[in-house]
Protein backbone atom coordinates (compact mmCIF):
# COMPACT_ATOMS: atom_id res chain seq x y z
CA UNK A 1 0.00 0.00 0.00
CA UNK A 2 1.43 3.71 -1.09
CA UNK A 3 0.69 6.49 1.08
CA UNK A 4 1.89 10.78 0.33
CA UNK A 5 2.86 12.61 2.81
CA UNK A 6 4.94 15.31 3.61
CA UNK A 7 8.34 14.27 3.83
CA UNK A 8 10.76 14.77 6.97
CA UNK A 9 14.68 15.18 6.98
CA UNK A 10 14.77 11.01 7.31
CA UNK A 11 13.85 10.86 3.35
CA UNK A 12 16.27 13.68 2.19
CA UNK A 13 18.76 11.03 1.02
CA UNK A 14 16.42 8.43 -0.49
CA UNK A 15 14.83 11.01 -2.59
CA UNK A 16 18.48 12.48 -3.93
CA UNK A 17 18.73 9.10 -4.54
CA UNK A 18 15.66 9.30 -6.42
CA UNK A 19 16.30 12.41 -8.19
CA UNK A 20 19.06 11.06 -9.75
CA UNK A 21 17.69 8.46 -11.26
CA UNK A 22 15.07 10.81 -12.37
CA UNK A 23 17.85 13.01 -13.92
CA UNK A 24 19.79 9.63 -15.44
CA UNK A 25 16.57 8.87 -17.11
CA UNK A 26 15.61 12.40 -18.48
CA UNK A 27 18.78 12.46 -20.62
CA UNK A 28 17.18 9.95 -23.08
CA UNK A 29 14.88 12.86 -23.74
CA UNK A 30 17.43 15.95 -24.36
CA UNK A 31 18.06 17.02 -20.86
CA UNK A 32 21.39 18.75 -20.35
CA UNK A 33 21.53 18.27 -16.26
CA UNK A 34 23.92 15.47 -15.04
CA UNK A 35 23.09 13.04 -12.97
CA UNK A 36 25.42 12.33 -10.60
CA UNK A 37 28.21 15.42 -10.91
CA UNK A 38 24.31 17.28 -9.27
CA UNK A 39 24.18 15.06 -6.69
CA UNK A 40 25.43 17.36 -3.69
CA UNK A 41 23.52 20.65 -5.15
CA UNK A 42 20.62 18.39 -5.63
CA UNK A 43 20.67 17.08 -2.01
CA UNK A 44 20.33 20.61 -0.54
CA UNK A 45 17.70 21.60 -2.44
CA UNK A 46 15.80 18.80 -1.34
CA UNK A 47 16.72 19.79 2.45
CA UNK A 48 15.15 22.52 1.65
CA UNK A 49 12.09 21.41 0.05
CA UNK A 50 11.47 19.74 3.54
CA UNK A 51 12.09 22.85 5.41
CA UNK A 52 9.83 24.58 3.06
CA UNK A 53 7.25 21.97 3.26
CA UNK A 54 7.17 21.50 -0.73
CA UNK A 55 8.13 17.78 -0.73
CA UNK A 56 5.75 15.32 -1.05
CA UNK A 57 7.17 11.24 -0.78
CA UNK A 58 4.98 8.30 -1.59
CA UNK A 59 6.14 5.49 1.07
CA UNK A 60 4.97 1.54 -0.16
CA UNK A 61 4.63 0.20 3.54
CA UNK A 62 4.65 -3.08 2.39
CA UNK A 63 8.58 -2.58 1.22
CA UNK A 64 9.82 -3.08 5.07
CA UNK A 65 6.58 -3.40 7.05
CA UNK A 66 4.10 -1.34 8.77
CA UNK A 67 4.81 2.17 8.57
CA UNK A 68 2.20 2.31 11.39
CA UNK A 69 4.57 0.54 13.35
CA UNK A 70 7.84 2.48 14.04
CA UNK A 71 9.46 -0.66 15.07
CA UNK A 72 9.40 -2.24 11.74
CA UNK A 73 8.70 0.71 9.71
CA UNK A 74 11.66 2.26 8.04
CA UNK A 75 13.42 5.42 9.41
CA UNK A 76 16.06 5.80 6.79
CA UNK A 77 13.23 6.65 4.16
CA UNK A 78 14.33 3.40 1.76
CA UNK A 79 9.95 2.53 1.69
CA UNK A 80 10.05 5.91 -0.65
CA UNK A 81 9.20 5.24 -3.96
CA UNK A 82 8.03 8.34 -5.86
CA UNK A 83 8.40 12.02 -4.60
CA UNK A 84 7.01 15.20 -6.11
CA UNK A 85 8.36 19.30 -5.48
CA UNK A 86 7.04 22.08 -5.48
CA UNK A 87 6.42 25.87 -4.71
CA UNK A 88 4.50 28.88 -5.38
CA UNK A 89 5.74 31.13 -7.65
CA UNK A 90 7.32 34.49 -6.75
CA UNK A 91 9.24 37.21 -8.57
CA UNK A 92 8.87 40.74 -9.50
CA UNK A 93 6.13 41.04 -11.64
CA UNK A 94 2.34 41.87 -10.50
CA UNK A 95 0.29 39.04 -12.15
CA UNK A 96 -2.88 38.21 -12.54
CA UNK A 97 -2.68 34.73 -11.50
CA UNK A 98 -0.87 33.03 -8.58
CA UNK A 99 0.80 29.55 -10.16
CA UNK A 100 1.68 26.64 -8.41
CA UNK A 101 4.94 25.12 -9.37
CA UNK A 102 5.37 21.29 -9.87
CA UNK A 103 8.71 20.97 -10.09
CA UNK A 104 9.71 17.77 -10.25
CA UNK A 105 7.13 14.17 -10.17
CA UNK A 106 8.98 10.75 -10.14
CA UNK A 107 7.72 7.10 -9.18
CA UNK A 108 10.86 4.45 -9.22
CA UNK A 109 11.33 1.59 -11.83
CA UNK A 110 9.05 -1.41 -10.36
CA UNK A 111 5.85 1.17 -9.24
CA UNK A 112 5.23 2.99 -12.12
CA UNK A 113 1.36 2.35 -13.41
CA UNK A 114 -0.26 1.77 -9.76
CA UNK A 115 -1.25 5.39 -9.16
CA UNK A 116 1.46 6.36 -7.37
CA UNK A 117 2.37 9.73 -9.91
CA UNK A 118 -1.03 10.33 -10.26
CA UNK A 119 -1.29 10.59 -6.04
CA UNK A 120 1.42 12.54 -5.81
CA UNK A 121 0.46 14.91 -8.72
CA UNK A 122 -3.11 15.60 -6.60
CA UNK A 123 -1.52 15.75 -3.38
CA UNK A 124 0.78 18.69 -4.96
CA UNK A 125 -2.21 20.68 -6.32
CA UNK A 126 -4.06 20.35 -3.16
CA UNK A 127 -0.97 21.46 -1.23
CA UNK A 128 -0.40 24.41 -3.94
CA UNK A 129 -4.39 25.45 -3.92
CA UNK A 130 -3.82 25.66 0.20
CA UNK A 131 -1.15 28.49 -0.71
CA UNK A 132 -3.32 30.35 -3.09
CA UNK A 133 -2.23 29.01 -6.68
CA UNK A 134 -4.88 29.51 -8.84
CA UNK A 135 -2.92 27.24 -11.41
CA UNK A 136 -0.63 25.20 -11.57
CA UNK A 137 2.23 24.88 -14.43
CA UNK A 138 4.80 22.04 -14.97
CA UNK A 139 7.54 21.60 -17.69
CA UNK A 140 7.90 18.52 -19.40
CA UNK A 141 10.35 17.62 -22.39
CA UNK A 142 9.04 17.39 -25.43
CA UNK A 143 10.18 13.87 -26.95
CA UNK A 144 9.06 12.58 -23.43
CA UNK A 145 5.71 11.16 -24.89
CA UNK A 146 4.70 9.17 -21.92
CA UNK A 147 5.50 12.18 -19.40
CA UNK A 148 3.14 14.32 -21.97
CA UNK A 149 0.00 11.33 -21.59
CA UNK A 150 0.47 11.50 -18.18
CA UNK A 151 0.11 15.60 -17.55
CA UNK A 152 -2.93 15.42 -20.40
CA UNK A 153 -4.73 12.70 -18.25
CA UNK A 154 -4.38 14.40 -15.27
CA UNK A 155 -5.29 17.74 -17.24
CA UNK A 156 -2.34 20.02 -18.53
CA UNK A 157 -2.31 21.02 -21.59
CA UNK A 158 0.65 23.09 -23.28
CA UNK A 159 0.49 26.39 -22.51
CA UNK A 160 4.15 27.79 -23.90
CA UNK A 161 6.76 26.32 -25.80
CA UNK A 162 10.18 26.46 -25.10
CA UNK A 163 13.00 26.10 -28.43
CA UNK A 164 16.63 25.75 -28.34
CA UNK A 165 19.18 25.85 -30.29
CA UNK A 166 22.74 24.82 -30.44
CA UNK A 167 25.40 27.11 -31.64
CA UNK A 168 27.68 25.13 -33.40
CA UNK A 169 27.46 25.07 -36.85
CA UNK A 170 29.94 24.64 -39.95
CA UNK A 171 31.30 28.23 -38.75
CA UNK A 172 32.05 27.96 -35.40
CA UNK A 173 32.44 25.38 -32.70
CA UNK A 174 32.66 25.48 -29.29
CA UNK A 175 36.39 24.60 -27.83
Amino acid sequence: MVSVEVATGEHVDRVTDLWVDLARDQRAYGSHLYARANRVPVRERIARHVVNDTLLVARDSDAVGSSDDSAVGSCDGSDVVGFVTFDVETGPYAQDVTRGLVRNVFVAEGHRDEGVGSALLAAAEVELADRGADVVQLEVLADNEAAKRFYRRAGYEPRRIQMEKSVESDNHSKE
